[in-house]
């Protein structure tokens, strides 16, 4: 008997904005883009494709392509999607203390 193998579509266990939060924020602690671009494309999905892409002032189609694995999306819109799902992007000053275990890890 063959084994029935399902895709994973992580939007079924993000059902919380407590669970979305964390999965953005350890995106972005990750500093990773691609991981940040599926972390917002993943929140995107589970609250609703179409209606971020409308609050983010983008076209369904345009977000999906930007947030998919193989996209780059702009800083705009990273922002207005950030935005339509209540967050805002900034930028924080990394002390000496944290460079220097940054500098430790990529040796």
């Amino acid at each position: 008997m063959a084994l029935e193998i399902i895709p994973f579509d992580a939007t079924e266990f993000l059902d919380t904005e407590e669970s979305q939060t964390h999965l953005i924020e350890d995106a972005f602690e990750s500093g990773d883009a691609g991981y940040i671009a599926h972390a917002l494309g993943v929140v995107a999905k589970a609250r609703g494709m179409s209606q971020v892409a409308r609050d983010a002032g983008v076209t369904r189609e345009a977000l999906y392509k930007s947030l998919s694995e193989k996209g780059d999306p702009k800083l705009s819109t990273l922002i207005g999607v950030a935005a339509a799902l209540g967050y805002k992007l900034t930028a924080t000053r990394v002390g000496d203390s944290a460079m220097r275990e940054d500098e430790r890890r990529s040796a």
